[in-house]
């Protein structure tokens, strides 16, 4: 009887034991993550023979030469000083990467929480010359399968660069009712960053495309996140230096620097802060439309937007946006709008404006009038999926899902493709 009276105590204490405990463990299918640990990301950068464009992301002209980005693997150089017959020249492996800006002949590309700077003054034979550690906010890329769940990130572990599909094993916290964490992952942002605006042959900055997160301006460089500006100060190219950061707003997807301004997409609208004090950004207006992802140019008092629905995106509403800026930026005013497929990047030279329209193709509009746009397409190249553009001295950086374009439109009426890179697909 003392023996069962014993067994019986026990059996009491473990259910009481196990009512008292806050967590528990399941074993699960999951996405599972793969690190690389901080110590070999920051010896991760080198430069490796020309690869294929496989998942291209944004686009970046600087002195002859096109950076393409390879999305989270690094950047394609591109010699380009002869438009017709473009050169695969090399590609520097940068883990994490998604964005790029070039000052002089140092390359600044964010590969996971850093910033690296790349000195490409011996373009066959790049050299990181410094990096930034802890700039940015950890993030993760997408996972295999979105309909699984994500396991646990330990972030003591490193950077996320994969996910592998696996049992795992893990604690839930324990509530009266079973709560099932089902993980939540910070994805690498849609989106860019030298921050649009005019290139000029030798000038100190590159010239990035309208899907842009990163932008130069004066000594400084800038990057936006979701909500967030990080400064950094670049007098000594070499050595870019954390200045800080600023919280601007929120869902903000792209940066166009324009006239001392800076130009933020968002999914609500667009922000224009002044850049007068350029570690300081100061709010100066906006111009607010429906839910949309949304890219912007600037040129002669007017804004260009596109916005496209669906998805994350938000609404259905797939269109250009022509927005009339008061001198001072203070003020907004919608002058017309035109319907579109699902448009995301744009670029404008002068009068001619460039849409990259989703499976629509390349568009090409003169906007003189901007009130009857739409009756003044000059052309159009169907049958591609683009992405972004940039126009520079009558020829036109396009980079779309399968490949790189380029077109002379030094004659308008006789716009023609000149050369091709293909995507090699998997």
């Amino acid at each position: 009887m003392k023996t069962i009276r014993n067994i019986i105590s026990l059996v009491i204490l473990l259910v009481f034991a196990n009512g008292c405990m806050d967590k528990y463990s399941e074993v699960f299918t999951a996405n599972s993550p793969v690190y690389m640990t901080y110590e070999e990301l920051r010896a991760s950068v080198k430069v490796t023979s020309a690869t294929d464009l496989v998942n291209p992301g944004k686009i970046y002209f600087k002195d002859g030469y096109i950076f393409v980005n390879e999305e989270m693997k690094g950047i394609h150089i591109i010699d380009n000083r002869n438009p017709q017959s473009p050169v695969n020249l090399k590609f520097i492996e940068i883990p994490g990467n998604v964005d790029l800006a070039v000052k002089n002949n140092i390359l600044y590309a964010d590969s996971y929480i850093d910033m690296v700077a790349i000195d490409i003054s011996d373009i066959g034979n790049p050299k990181e010359v410094s990096r930034v550690n802890d700039v940015f906010p950890y993030m993760t890329p997408p996972p295999d399968d979105e309909e699984l769940r994500l396991a646990s990130v330990d972030q003591e572990k490193g950077v996320v660069i994969d996910w592998e599909i696996k049992k795992v094993r893990q604690e839930i916290e324990y509530h009266y009712y079973p709560y099932y964490f089902m993980g939540k992952a910070e994805y690498a942002m849609d989106g860019n960053y030298s921050g649009g605006g005019t290139a000029s042959a030798g000038g100190s900055f590159g010239v990035g495309g309208s899907m842009a997160r990163f932008g130069l301006y004066d000594d400084y460089l800038y990057t936006v996140d979701n909500s967030t500006v990080y400064m950094f100060d670049v007098k000594d190219a070499a050595k870019p230096v954390s200045i800080g950061k600023q919280q601007i707003g929120w869902a903000m997807e792209t940066m166009f620097i324009y006239d001392e301004h800076m130009f933020i997409g968002t999914q609500t609208g667009m922000q224009i802060f002044s850049l007068k004090v350029p570690t300081a950004l100061s709010y100066v207006g906006s111009f607010w439309h429906v839910t949309s992802c949304d890219p912007v140019v600037i040129s002669d008092g007017y804004a260009y937007i596109t916005l496209r629905g669906g998805n994350a995106c938000g609404s259905n509403v797939n269109r250009l946006d022509v927005v009339k800026l008061s001198a001072d930026y203070k003020t907004s005013t919608l002058e017309a709008s035109y319907p579109m497929t699902g448009p995301y990047g744009l670029g404008i030279d002068d009068k001619t404006l460039f849409i990259c329209d989703g499976d629509a193709g390349l568009k090409v509009y003169d906007v003189e009038d901007k009130l009857n746009i739409d009756d003044h397409q000059i052309a159009r190249f169907p049958g591609i999926k683009t992405y972004d553009v940039i126009p520079f001295d009558g020829y036109l950086f396009m980079i779309g899902d399968d490949g790189f374009y380029q077109y002379d439109y030094s004659d308008l009426q006789n716009i023609r493709q000149v050369s091709y890179i293909q995507v090699k697909n998997d």
